[in-house]
């Protein structure tokens, strides 16, 4: 192929539509001696690596699973959960089950992750996923039994609320007792765990929706901006107004203030 006939936009125009640059073509590229191909070059180069990074990041993230399945465990879950530190809002958990085939490189904890990615891969999840539950304890249930009891009520519901039983869990640092299948967990599971990552999402993606809910009925708190975390200005919300029911009484941010 002889890319010396091509102008820089028409060359540009391939590259958009190839799902894979062919290695020869790259290499006839690299020859091109034409700055505007060798800036290409630069780009296609850079979205490789970026492809392998993530591509080993995904065998890194897929160990525990393949693990599991190895020893004949099909079902294998995720479970994490979103909102213990909070000074409002539910504590809401995760639970999913992906494909054995399932591939989509750039998961990882929620947290990590921008806002409009998590919402992207969220949908893929959704829509892609063998089975996902979602478990929610209100701010009353966690004054009740307390923030560690709550997660793990959460994560039960969760379970519970996915329509499968799970023939294994991995879990993001907790045990839960009377599960009746292998649990793994796991301290920074959803940085390990493609599984828990997924169900990290599903939960913080849920919870956030619901507090930007909730801002609508309380404007004062700002809950759709700090999710209920205890800012500043949510700490002097508190001060100023009262607590909302949906404050946790028992958490100091709330007990100081109210």
């Amino acid at each position: 192929m002889n890319v010396a006939n091509l102008s820089i936009k028409e060359i540009r125009e391939r590259l958009e539509i190839l799902d894979e640059v062919p290695k020869d073509f790259l290499q006839y590229l690299k020859e091109d001696k034409r700055k505007g191909v060798q800036a290409l070059v630069r780009q296609v180069e850079a979205v490789l690596a970026r492809q392998e990074q993530l591509a080993r990041q995904w065998t890194e993230m897929t160990e525990y699973e393949r693990m599991l399945r190895s020893k004949g465990h099909v079902h294998v879950f995720g479970i994490d959960e979103v909102g213990r530190g909070p000074l409002a809002g539910p504590v809401v958990a995760g639970a999913v089950c992906l494909p054995e085939d399932f591939y989509l490189p750039g998961l990882n904890d929620s947290k990590k992750l921008p806002a409009a990615t998590r919402e992207a891969f969220y949908e893929v999840i959704m829509r892609d996923a063998l089975a996902v539950g979602i478990g929610i304890v209100d701010a009353r249930r966690i004054d009740e039994i307390n923030i560690l009891a709550a997660t793990k009520e959460a994560m039960r519901l969760a379970i519970d609320n996915a329509g499968m039983m799970p023939d294994a869990c991995l879990l993001d640092a907790v045990q839960l007792s009377g599960l009746a299948c292998e649990q793994v967990p796991i301290i920074g599971g959803d940085g390990k765990s493609v599984s828990i990552a997924a169900a990290s999402i599903v939960a913080k993606v849920t919870r956030d929706k619901m507090m930007a809910e909730y801002a609508a009925q309380y404007p004062q708190y700002g809950f759709d901006k700090n999710a209920g975390y205890g800012t500043a200005e949510h700490v002097a919300a508190i001060a100023r107004f009262g607590p909302t029911p949906l404050h946790r009484m028992t958490f100091a941010g709330v007990k100081e203030q109210a």
